[in-house]
């Protein structure tokens, strides 16, 4: 019987991990993921495997299996990533997500600022399925006209990330989303419409808490949102009839199809609107001279697979339609596999049974079980510094434990982003917090205490943990 690792030993790793990780974001900063994270985590996986091999004489073959298994599990996630990219370049070109914002942005009243707010980015969000590209893009725009209307920039900062991190979680598009269900091996679907259960009353929460402090606050200038409207409108063909693409995409995942599926037949359907309501957007892509079904053709098969970067006359609205298409997705693809690797290597060395072991002691009813992965996924979040790595960590260690005592993998992959997603962006030294604080210039401390959904989002996951509300337990 081979010698389990100790947690001592089984920590080693971890501590390294975090420690090269956050040298890795002091030098790098937002750009830590183009790259230097994923070297740090294939460095620990090698300390991990060198320790397992050396003094608990495991054999190369174990490590080998544990990390193909890992690969091979998230391969339609990976396939799905890229998919993602080429629907979100796809929604953008065809003018769907500017015509979602056209509409959305001129509900905007002053007294329902905070609130609009909120469910504009959460719109944008939940059609992109990044919260990181609506923040810099509408969240800018939303920023200026915030300070316009003078609300403190806590308040502005605080409503565009609550928003925008719903509808990043919510979100079939999001990496996320789908990295928590593919890490959990739990269905897409079934993973979202899980989370509805504590995401909707926690959203709910937060837009009653802004509408109070909006009814409370006296602005009336909207002068920029007539002016970021109106270069909408000249950029884009804005019309009714694109909404027919997310509403198909609606359909479909209410049917349950698979998301592959889905997302493919959104993605050709978004193409095709782009060709019939957008020729000259796709024109321009091209850079060909002269229009022709060629530049057509190639427009459009750029807006699926790479970068676009159309001109407008307002900066934030330039900034918010430019696309990274299916290449903007390998990075994160990248990341994925390395963390996989590193996965991998904790499991067959033994070390990450070993940490989990730990945790099992302080779980003996469903709210300690909930509460306990909620714990874990805020502390590593602490520690690695990366939401993506944290969501890897979190749903290997605390797999087995779900199976073994009889709970269903959604409550694993809902309370994982929970606790992972929603609070990266509150941690200074996070990339997320980094990445946003340095976007919206308003530090991660100042915004904080207005981050009401993302405060919310954990204690909700274990306060319906504790009623039992739709926790099915299988009998083991």
């Amino acid at each position: 019987m081979k010698k389990m690792p100790s947690p001592l030993v089984s920590i080693i790793p971890i501590i390294l991990l975090v420690s090269l990780l956050a040298a890795t974001i002091q030098v790098f900063g937002s750009d830590a993921l183009s790259g230097g994270s994923q070297i740090v985590l294939l460095a620990t996986t090698s300390v991990c495997v060198l320790i397992g091999m050396a003094i608990y004489k495991i054999a190369w073959k174990d490590f080998e299996i544990a990390i193909t298994n890992n690969i091979a599990g998230i391969a339609t996630a990976l396939i799905i990533l890229l998919i993602i990219g080429a629907l979100s370049g796809s929604w953008m070109i065809s003018g769907i997500v500017p015509t979602f914002i056209y509409y959305g942005v001129q509900i905007i009243h002053p007294h329902f600022f905070l609130a609009s707010t909120c469910i504009i980015c959460a719109l944008v969000s939940l059609m992109t399925g990044s919260s990181w590209t609506t923040i810099a893009t509408i969240g800018i725009a939303l920023m200026g006209i915030g300070k316009a209307q003078g609300f403190d920039d806590g308040w502005i900062a605080g409503a565009i990330i609550s928003g925008a991190y719903f509808g990043d979680k919510i979100s079939p598009l999001s990496d996320t989303t789908v990295l928590a269900s593919s890490v959990t091996d739990t269905p897409l679907f079934t993973h979202i419409r899980y989370m509805m259960i504590t995401t909707v009353p926690s959203l709910v929460i937060t837009l009653i808490i802004f509408t109070i402090a909006g009814l409370s606050h006296n602005a009336d200038n909207t002068q920029r949102i007539v002016e970021f409207t109106a270069s909408l409108n000249n950029k884009f063909n804005i019309t009714p009839w694109l909404l027919v693409v997310p509403l198909t995409t609606a359909i479909l995942i209410a049917r349950k199809v698979p998301s592959l599926i889905t997302l493919f037949l959104s993605t050709t359907l978004a193409g095709i609107f782009a060709l019939i309501f957008q020729p000259d957007l796709l024109h321009e892509i091209s850079g060909i001279a002269h229009k022709s079904a060629e530049s057509a053709f190639k427009g459009l098969m750029m807006t699926f697979y790479g970068s676009t970067n159309l001109q407008t006359d307002n900066v934030a609205l330039t900034e918010l339609i430019a696309t990274r298409g299916m290449a903007g997705m390998l990075n994160t693809v990248w990341l994925i596999v390395c963390a996989m690797c590193f996965g991998g290597a904790m499991t067959a060395s033994g070390m990450l049974g070993s940490i989990t072991s730990v945790f099992v002691r302080f779980m003996k009813n469903t709210a300690s079980v909930v509460a306990s992965t909620v714990c874990s996924g805020i502390f590593l979040n602490l520690t690695t510094a990366d939401q993506y790595i944290s969501i890897v960590l979190t749903g290997n260690m605390f797999n087995n434990i779900y199976k073994n005592k009889g709970y269903e993998s959604r409550l694993l992959s809902r309370t994982t982003e929970d606790s992972v997603t929603v609070t990266s962006v509150l941690i200074p030294w996070n990339t997320c917090g980094m990445t946003q604080s340095t976007i919206l210039n308003v530090p991660t401390l100042i915004y904080l205490p207005y981050c009401f959904f993302n405060i919310i989002s954990p204690l909700m996951s274990i306060l319906i943990a504790s009623i039992g509300y739709k926790i099915i337990k299988k009998q083991v």
